[in-house]
């Protein structure tokens, strides 16, 4: 599924309106600067499967922020791969083909001057569940015409320079704000099992399946606000981690959010995917925050001129032979 988004619909939710926008904020950042574009511009997030995009006319800069299959075939040439996380000048004709996200379930694809559609409410992010903003609030389908803002001149292409570290290890929550609501044991459940990523899991929020979390009495609150990564633990004891699509008030117990630091990495996981959960103070997630956005703008910082594509004819290579005379090595090597 591919659709078109930003950082998000901010300061709407008092009105009831979702947030929406990227999964992996880090990647569509960074594929926007990748091609010259302020950070929040609006891209194409893709899920697992990418699409085969045509190029209509000269000039369409692009760069694939994750890590997928990329192919290109000019109008009238040979296919070749393409690296994410490196710029790409398209000609008129050219095809652009995303294949299976190969790290995480989701990547983005960033178009040099962004995309020629009217922003709703603030933001061009597209909320599918109720058909608004984006492109005619919905994932796009075969056929579908993206107006572009600009075209690109010619000039050097640019890449990332390292990768983006997404951490590893159990998921970082700070507990609450309903700690209370569940017994000393649903706690301990809750940061000692494994979780799995269910196949429900989706843009609005990831269903985990694991050992249940045992409520104190009843899953049951008056609806309250919730935020991105506001862990709910309904009747069944099963966690979910709300995601972009949340809605903005929820009436199930909340056990934990997770840090704004692990957000991305959460945002990337796919049905299938295990993991743990760890408790912070809030002082400690504050500060992996922090040192988050300084690898983020490092990372930024360092794009640099594209190295140029080396590539080797091997069946040439075959046939030469590439060793001539002896040499008399000193023993050991």
């Amino acid at each position: 599924m591919t659709s078109v988004q930003d950082l998000g619909r901010l300061g709407s939710q008092a009105l009831g309106m979702p947030v929406a926008g990227a999964t992996d904020a880090m990647a569509l950042r960074i594929a926007n600067a990748v091609v010259g574009n302020p950070e929040n511009t609006g891209a194409l997030e893709i899920g697992y499967l990418g699409p085969t995009l045509v190029a209509a006319v000269d000039g369409v800069r692009v760069a694939l922020g994750g890590k997928a299959k990329l192919t290109v075939q000019p109008a009238g040439g040979e296919a070749r791969s393409v690296k994410p996380w490196r710029s790409l000048l398209l000609r008129r004709g050219d095809k652009l083909t995303v294949g299976a996200v190969e790290e995480g379930g989701v990547a983005y694809l960033a178009v040099a001057g962004g995309f020629a559609i009217q922003p709703f409410m603030g933001s061009l992010s597209t909320y599918m569940r109720s058909g608004l903003g984006g492109f005619e609030g919905r994932a796009l389908k075969a056929g579908d015409k993206l107006p572009l803002n600009t075209v690109a001149a010619e000039g050097e292409e640019r890449e990332l320079a390292d990768d983006i570290d997404y951490g590893s290890g159990p998921v970082r929550v700070v507990l609450g704000p309903q700690e209370d609501r569940f017994t000393a044991k649903g706690i301990d459940t809750f940061l000692s099992a494994t979780y799995t990523v269910t196949k429900e899991a989706d843009r609005m929020g990831i269903r985990l399946d694991g050992d249940s979390v045992e409520h104190t009495r009843g899953a049951d609150i008056a609806s309250e606000g919730v935020v991105t990564g506001s862990i709910q633990v309904p009747g069944n004891g099963k966690p979910i981690i709300l995601m972009a699509d949340r809605q903005t008030t929820g009436g199930y117990t909340k056990i934990a959010t997770v840090i704004s630091a692990d957000l991305a990495r959460v945002g990337r996981m796919k049905p299938g995917d295990t993991l743990q959960f760890a408790a912070l103070e809030v002082a400690a997630a504050e500060a992996a925050r922090r040192e988050q956005e300084k690898m983020v703008r490092r990372l930024i910082k360092g794009i640099r001129t594209a190295l140029p594509d080396v590539m080797l004819d091997l069946n040439a290579l075959y046939t030469q032979n590439l060793i001539s005379g002896a040499v008399d090595a000193p023993s050991g090597y």
